[in-house]
């Protein structure tokens, strides 16, 4: 309780801080995010409108927006004088959508391998505390208005959480997962790689050993305000443990984990490499494969009949490219083949599940690549497979419902939030166009909107 409390208290002196220590660096227009008076109705004049990714985008259209929702869209550019008293928001000549959903960031950190090791031991809870709210504003300014963060430290982004959903510090919508689970010496076990005089004095409630042991640590996480959980079935890249990347779970083990999640409404993100790992999370339940480096046919076929989704987190690999460009040494001796094999792998999966109908959505684990630069899972995505049109269906419409927020967000249509990005060019004919976002609106406060 102390470390939750002291993790809400760093983020709560954030918020008051935030305005002065931001202002030089946001956007002209509302800055802090400000809310339009309550009844104030705003007029989004886009050039092009693709109001429901999937379907055919609008020409000119407006978007009428009151008390942070999208209340109609009409044909045309209309002006103020429609809505006595309406703010009107010029992006006649820009492309508007959805603001984009990432299924998979980690807020508190994009420092890794070495240096990430040295940090868990260096950076205290104010540093986390400043390192995610700075990625949070990043991730926002990149057009990203809703991430699912999958991997908390010391209750951090759940405190950030709380703080972004009231505007109090800029940044997306968070569901958080709390503290990633896995068993003893699995992929979440922030022992692994520290002497013994240190590991039983580093946090390790996060994993579990059989059946019983796993209900409770899914129960810990529910408890501290978990909106979903996060389990690891196989061994990970960036372990430092030369286990492999197949299975480290045992069947009984991942239902006891699946079932006590579902037992409390909470879907299940599960972190697995090998096909091993990825088949058994499946065949208990699971609602999402992270990573899934390798499919075999029964992999694609659980897929399909389970109809999980699958978040492939292809930029993985630019931000272990660009580790190892600046130092060879970056990581250790432990990690380093898996980093290699994972860059030549990754995508491979990707190009399966594609053309055999696996539901795909958008996330890129940034933390291991870098917040902000979240759209280059795009080009990615594409190159992979997959249409600029489908990748963007990924990151609005299939990511909303994988995070069970398909009546909220990921379309804009009436009712639904005024989340809202602009970009300069075609997303649908160059989705690299997303990478540079000039418009940004979240709930319908205005974040950036840069001219």
């Amino acid at each position: 309780m102390k470390t939750l409390l002291s993790a809400a208290a760093c983020v709560l002196a954030l918020s008051a801080a935030a305005p002065a220590a931001l202002a030089q660096n946001t956007a002209p227009v509302a800055p802090t995010g400000a809310a339009p008076a309550a009844g104030v109705v705003t007029l989004i004049q886009a050039g092009r409108l693709l109001d429901r990714p999937g379907r055919t985008p609008r020409g000119p259209s407006t978007l009428v927006v009151r008390d942070g929702k999208v209340v109609e869209i009409r044909d045309g550019f209309v002006d103020a004088s429609a809505f006595p008293g309406a703010v009107v928001v010029d992006q006649r000549d820009r492309f508007v959508l959805p603001g984009l959903i990432d299924s998979h960031v980690h807020l508190v950190s994009d420092v890794a391998g070495q240096a990430g090791f040295l940090a868990e031991i260096t950076d205290n809870l104010p540093v986390h505390a400043y390192s995610a709210a700075m990625n949070a504003r990043k991730t926002l300014m990149a057009g990203f208005t809703t991430v699912r963060n999958l991997g908390d430290s010391g209750g951090v982004t759940l405190a950030l959480r709380n703080e972004t959903a009231a505007h109090r510090l800029p940044g997306p919508r968070i569901l958080d997962a709390a503290s990633s689970i896995s068993t003893t010496s699995g992929h979440m076990d922030g022992r692994l790689g520290f002497n013994d005089d240190f590991r039983e004095h580093i946090a390790h409630d996060n994993v579990c050993n059989g059946a019983e042991s796993c209900r409770e640590a899914v129960r810990l996480q529910v408890g501290r305000g978990a909106d979903v959980i996060k389990i690891a079935t196989t061994g990970g890249v960036n372990s430092r443990i030369g286990a492999g990347l197949g299975a480290q779970m045992f069947e009984d083990e991942a239902k006891a984990l699946i079932d006590t999640a579902h037992l409390y409404g909470k879907k299940v993100a599960v972190h697995a490499h090998g096909a091993d790992g990825i088949n058994l999370a499946l065949r208990m339940g699971a609602d999402s494969i992270e990573h899934g480096t390798i499919f075999d046919d029964e992999t694609l076929q659980l897929l399909r009949r389970t109809r999980a989704y699958y978040v492939p987190t292809l930029s993985t690999i630019n931000g272990y490219r660009e580790r190892l460009a600046a130092d060879p040494n970056a990581y250790p001796p432990e990690v380093l083949p898996k980093i290699l094999w994972r860059i030549e792998i990754t995508g491979q999966s990707l190009q399966r599940a594609v053309p055999a109908g696996v539901r795909i959505a958008f996330g890129t684990d940034a933390g291991v690549s870098k917040h902000g630069r979240n759209a280059d899972e795009f080009e990615l995505m594409v190159q992979n497979g997959m249409t600029p049109a489908t990748a963007i269906e990924a990151a609005t419409v299939n990511a909303a419902d994988l995070l069970g927020l398909s009546a909220e967000i990921g379309t804009l249509e009436p009712g639904k939030r005024a989340d809202v990005i602009a970009v300069a060019g075609d997303p649908l004919s160059d989705v690299t166009t997303l990478k540079t976002v000039a418009f940004v609106m979240r709930d319908g406060r205005i974040y950036k909107d840069e001219r």
